[in-house]
């Protein structure tokens, strides 16, 4: 006993004890309001009551020590007292003979330390095993299902916290708020009131809620018709809570208003309510307040239930100075002067429920354009300055809310729909309901912009639009499905630009996007799309490619798999309609396109595309031909040296298919289900080959063996145009990706490349491009300089007559324009003397003011700017006083692509500082540094030396950090900087 770990002697010593607490079990997600919540039973601590945190000792934060500490005291004490019994009837030791007695037997000692064993032994049982062992009703079996009552926290005050889980609980119901804000722009603080009516769905003798930095000045309840009383609020600050106790009980159906008076800072980072600030093109310097609540950043502005699931009514008050303007989701009611001189602007309550993330309100000096769209008041705000760059957006808006409100058959519930530009903003857009916020790049477009840069701006508002529905409307229930919004808006936005602004060609865009899916989902450090999360740092991770592009993809294939053209539009008509107001979960939604199936022959779609949210990764498809017989083998394609990761994951795939009798039109497509680790299929002899994953529709990638990938190569060799350019680029994507993979050699992906020199279509050469660029780049870091010289010459021959062929005048198809700014990058990042000449003249002329740069060139132009000492500096001057903001995007890459160490070193600290360049581009920058020789490992250092600064301004976990941990990383390549790692 003595020598078993101190763990098992725990464990063993309360197996039986009633009074145990397992935090490990008790960590209970409510998706829904259930009937019966099994955590509502007040914790009233007992002097005698021991507390064991459970059988892990890791993950233990410091309000659970004491626990662990009194384990730990008692264990000892046990072993003391064992070894006290052991020490006082051992038979080694040796002992005087007593003078007055003769010496015992050996068989009576034995006798004895076996006597005083027994005794020993029936004592601690009696000790430790409870009473009721002895009874005749025996003990009570403890109850399997209900959890553990948790080990309760200490609040700021000392007081024990009524609630010990991230989730808060589900007893109480919010209705209502009513918000009162008074930003100070003079001390950069606010001051607020919260009044919250509620709900009491069961019995408690608590009201558990979110507050983060906020200053709870005054606290009253008021329970149904009576008066309002004072309480006390505790705070718990490691889990962002605030509470209320009672002595009596509240009551299921009780009706009660929690008002709180409260004051804080403004957020100096991107959440919460945060003060900003611009310079306009005189010098002055203009102050403003804006909020991003996404996703745990309300309970910053103002107390509130900060979960998706809690939906309520908000009516929003904001105090001002005349001088300023207001919005917020809802039209502006009224507007009262106050006795100190400042106005406060009164909005509608909202005419919706909504989930907190989702609020937003302004302060500022903006300038509107508007006009009528399906009975809503359509507006774009920005700077005043900037009011001549808005008119695209709101022409593209207005396009874009009446093809959803037609496509969904559900009108935009809101009487108006505000897109505003903020100047310092981190996130590209958000989507507030009724006051969708951009970052300026992400929404201005001037008159002369290029229409490159008119795309960028028009994905982003299909995307937010998208969201009015799928994320407002329709709401996940937690953020562990996040991709139900991410996913759904980042499809929808493509699906409708096809339509709506088709000469945008973002077709190309969405191909593109999807192989970067793929490539990010084959890591090892990839999750399921549908996963669970906790922590605020998992949540803040949940907003990655997986949610949105592999979200995207997935709806993208279970679209094309399905019978005939309205099967997926019917099925998602049905969910916004069954769900409208309500939060979801994955299967709602699959339930719902199940619900519409059209074909009874089809297979359940729930059943299908569960596979493809619930594991991480996707599958790799490998065709193998014997006459007739086709087999098709899937295996989870995971781009790892540790075997002991991979895993036995099937998916259910939908496999699509053409041949050289049929590849072009959709007629020609046929579809296979795998949904075993392999099965067969018949073809005619005659065929010659196959083409798996017709235009590149389904999440996974396909190995044709050595005979099938000779078979497409000598088809593509023969006629360019035998396959979509869909599919082309498809097949350059696999290849390089199964040759990281080790399945096939670098010979064969140069094989397929030789077609390439008749290949004039955009995705297949800029994935062609982008491939071979990496490539380049790393072997350039490791200082392979035969390597280096080698590849750098198979580029230039195998697409210089390409290269030699683009103009560098203004072109009008977004489709070339692509495909020329990624061919002139490549070549001047080569040293390729033609484009770099070409380029520097067309700097020169620019800055003389003579001549301006087509919207697509301006970004190589810069880059070779940048490497010289005086254009570099030129190249900055113009940057501070640029106004138009996608031009200055484009200078600042630029500018960060100097191979100058100095330089550099310089641009990192002026991206953290945040005067020259916003804080807010940092990430730009890193990512932009990272990929010249000179620039990566002083990034890498960089990051290490400020990783405290970096994370006060971009949390944990965010797209922002994750940006600049890929963008250095990615190009390390040996296996000192993977230990640094």
């Amino acid at each position: 006993r003595a020598n078993l770990p101190r763990n098992m002697i725990e464990n063993s010593m309360f197996e039986e004890e009633p009074d145990v607490v397992d935090l490990a079990k008790d960590s209970t997600a409510f998706p829904t309001f259930p009937a019966l919540d099994p955590d509502e039973v007040v914790y009233e601590p007992r002097s005698s009551r021991l507390l064991v945190r459970g059988l892990g000792e890791n993950d233990m934060d410091e309000d659970e020590e004491d626990c662990e500490s009194s384990a730990r005291l008692l264990g000892m004490s046990f072993m003391n007292r064992s070894s006290a019994h052991r020490s006082s009837s051992s038979p080694y030791t040796r002992q005087a003979p007593p003078r007055s007695c003769s010496r015992p037997s050996v068989r009576t000692m034995v006798v004895c330390v076996l006597f005083l064993v027994i005794v020993a032994s029936m004592t601690m049982v009696l000790y430790f095993v409870p009473g009721c062992n002895f009874t005749k009703m025996g003990c009570p079996k403890p109850n399997q299902t209900a959890p553990f009552e948790p080990v309760y926290p200490v609040s700021t005050n000392g007081e024990l916290f009524p609630w010990a889980q991230l989730r808060l609980p589900r007893s109480i119901r919010p209705l209502s708020y009513d918000l009162t804000l008074n930003p100070d722009f003079d001390n950069m603080t606010f001051t607020g009131r919260t009044v919250i009516s509620m709900s009491v769905l069961h019995n408690t003798k608590r009201i558990v809620l979110h507050s983060a930095n906020l200053n709870i000045t005054k606290a009253t309840v008021k329970l149904g018709d009576g008066e309002a009383s004072d309480v006390t609020v505790l705070e718990y600050k490691p889990t962002q809570q605030i509470a209320v106790k009672f002595s009596d009980e509240l009551k299921a159906g009780q009706y009660c208003v929690l008002t709180l008076d409260y004051s804080a800072n403004f957020s100096h980072t991107y959440d919460g309510f945060y003060n900003s600030s611009y310079t306009d093109k005189d010098g002055k310097r203009s102050v403003l307040a804006a909020t991003q609540f996404e996703p745990l950043s309300a309970r910053k502005a103002f107390p509130c239930f900060d979960e998706p699931a809690f939906k309520a009514t908000f009516l929003i008050k904001i105090s001002r100075k005349p001088n300023y303007m207001t919005l917020s989701n809802m039209p502006k009611a009224k507007t009262t002067l106050l006795p100190n001189g400042f106005m406060q602007d009164e909005f509608e309550k909202t005419s919706v429920n909504m989930s907190t993330y989702l609020v937003a309100f302004i302060v500022a000096n903006f300038t509107p354009i508007s006009k009528n769209v399906s009975e809503t008041l359509v507006s774009v705000y920005s700077v005043p300055e900037k009011k001549e760059h808005t008119d695209y957006a709101l022409d593209t808006a207005s396009k874009l809310l009446e093809f959803y409100n037609n496509f969904f058959e559900i009108n935009y519930p809101l009487k108006k729909l505000d897109l505003v530009a903020i100047p310092d903003f981190l996130a590209g857009a958000m989507e507030n309901w009724g006051l969708i916020t951009f970052r300026e790049t992400s929404l201005l477009v001037g008159k002369q912009s290029c229409p490159l840069e008119k795309q960028v701006v028009a994905s982003v508002i299909a995307h937010e639009l998208a969201h009015q529905w799928f994320g407002n409307l329709v709401t996940m229930s937690w953020w562990n499905d996040l991709w139900l919004n991410e996913g759904f808006a980042t499809y929808m936005q493509y699906m409708s630009l096809q339509t709506v602004l088709p000469q945008l060609d973002i077709g190309n865009l969405f191909l593109a996007v999807r192989f970067r899916a793929l490539d990010k989902d084959a890591l090892n450090s990839s999750h399921a799309v549908s996963t669970e999360v906790n922590t605020p740092e998992q949540v803040e991770e949940m907003f990655d490619s997986v949610s949105y592009e592999k979200g995207a993809s997935i709806l993208l294939m279970l679209n094309a798999s399905l019978p005939g053209d309205q099967q997926f539009r019917k099925g998602i008509i049905q969910y916004l309609n069954q769900f409208s107001g309500l939060n979801t979960d994955t299967d709602d939604l699959w339930n719902s396109l199940t619900q519409v199936e059209v074909s009874t022959q089809h297979q359940n779609v729930s059943e299908m595309m569960s596979s493809w949210t619930s594991q991480k990764g996707f599958p790799l498809v490998t065709v193998s031909r014997n006459g007739e017989q086709v087999t098709l083998t899937q295996e989870h394609f995971l781009l790892t040296t540790d075997n002991a990761t991979r895993t036995s994951s099937l998916w259910n795939i939908p496999v699509t298919y053409v041949n050289d009798s049929c590849s072009l039109a959709p007629e020609c497509k046929q579809v296979f289900t795998l949904k075993t680790k392999s099965e067969t299929l018949k073809l005619p002899e005659s065929v010659k080959w196959l083409k798996l994953n017709y235009r590149n529709t389904g999440f996974y990638i396909v190995h044709y063996g050595d005979k099938g990938w000779a078979a497409l190569i000598n088809a593509l060799s023969s006629n360019v145009s035998v396959l979509t350019h869909e599919d082309r680029a498809s097949l350059i994507h696999n290849i390089f990706a199964l040759s990281r993979l080790g399945r096939v050699s670098f010979l064969q992906v140069f094989n397929l490349l030789k077609y390439m020199s008749s290949e004039t279509e955009t995705s297949p050469v800029t994935e062609a491009l982008l491939q071979l660029n990496d490539i380049y780049r790393l072997l350039d870091k490791r200082q392979e300089h035969s390597l280096v010289a080698r590849m750098k010459n198979y580029i230039l021959h195998q697409f210089g007559s390409l290269m030699d062929k683009q103009t560098w005048e203004e072109e009008e198809s977004v489709s070339k324009q692509e495909l020329r700014s990624a061919l002139l990058e490549t070549a001047c990042s080569l040293n390729e003397e033609n484009c770099t000449q070409q380029a520097k003249a067309l700097f020169k002329q620019y800055a003389n003011g003579t001549l301006g740069i087509p919207g697509d060139l301006q970004k190589v132009v810069f880059t070779v700017a940048a490497q010289s000492t005086e254009d570099w500096l030129t190249l900055l001057n113009m940057y501070r006083h640029v106004t138009y903001d996608a031009d200055k995007r484009k200078m600042l890459q630029g500018l960060a692509s100097t191979q100058d160490a100095r330089r550099i070193v310089w641009i990192l600290k002026a991206g953290l500082k945040g005067d020259i360049i916003q804080t807010q581009e940092l990430p730009l920058v890193i990512n932009t540094v990272c990929k010249g020789f000179a620039g990566y490992l002083f990034v890498w250092d960089f990051i290490q030396e400020n990783w405290d600064r970096l994370i006060e301004k971009f949390p944990v976990g965010s797209f922002a950090i994750q940006t600049i941990i890929k963008s250095a990383t990615s190009q390390f390549s040996t296996q000192a900087h993977l230990d640094q790692v």
